[in-house]
């Protein structure tokens, strides 16, 4: 299972949102390039950064931030936030993401990510799946679609997606365990989809757990600011 630790950028800091509100959120770092650095240099090999303020503008706002940890490290880096148009995606893989993360727009104009799907294939363009409940969220988590999480993924797979960012936002940035029972029923559900947990992580038990239900991997955010995992904790993983 793949480790992922997740850098959310605002205002070109390191920050975190409980549930996705962005009236509750916490600045842990004001320099995210430093950050990821020390996560290169623990091991980790991939990194999830999402432009929160981008994801509120509609385009992507924190390119330089992005272009600086690809500059100065080797993680594989996964984009999102912000990812609306032909225009964005193509500045987003200029500025070094190996991948780029559909949300929103994938609910919203689905037969545009199907064409990014087409043209840069599935192990670039991954799919986020925002849900709370059954339901997909949209609009930076400020609105529920009327497309439930099953179905989202159901059509997804038909289109050549494989890779789904699953977050629980009545989990993320509150430090209270992963929806291990929803992961599960997703796995068993949909054995040709790399799956991969965010949301909730708290403490290396949980990573255990989720690698048993078969997940592929799992982002981290939180725990690792707040120091309920360490880095150090992560080797056996990596």
């Amino acid at each position: 299972m793949d480790i992922i630790p997740a850098i959310d950028l605002m205002n070109g800091q390191c920050v975190r949102l409980s549930e996705g509100d962005f009236a509750r959120q916490t600045i842990y770092d004001a320099d995210p390039v430093a950050v990821a650095q020390r996560f290169a240099d623990a091991g980790v090999r991939r990194l999830h950064l999402v432009d929160l303020d981008g994801a509120r503008a509609g385009r992507p706002v924190n390119l330089a931030v992005l272009e600086a940890i690809a500059n100065c490290t080797a993680l594989d880096i996964d984009a999102g936030g912000g990812i609306q148009t032909d225009e964005a995606l193509a500045q987003v893989m200029s500025a070094g993401a190996r991948h780029a993360t559909a949300g929103s727009l994938a609910v919203r104009q689905p037969a545009m990510v199907q064409a990014w799907l087409a043209c840069h294939g599935a192990d670039t363009i991954f799919l986020g799946a925002d849900f709370k409940g059954a339901h997909i969220l949209i609009n930076a988590w400020a609105e529920q679609s009327q497309l439930t999480l099953t179905d989202f993924l159901t059509d997804y797979l038909a289109a050549g997606a494989t890779t789904f960012i699953c977050t629980d936002v009545s989990k993320d940035g509150l430090l209270q365990g992963p929806a291990l029972a929803t992961y599960r029923s997703l796995v068993q559900q949909f054995p040709a989809a790399r799956f991969i947990a965010s949301g909730g992580v708290t403490t290396i038990a949980d990573l255990d757990a989720l690698a048993e239900a078969g997940l592929d991997g799992a982002i981290i955010g939180k725990a690792i600011y707040e120091g309920t995992i360490a880095l150090s904790d992560l080797r056996r993983f990596l």
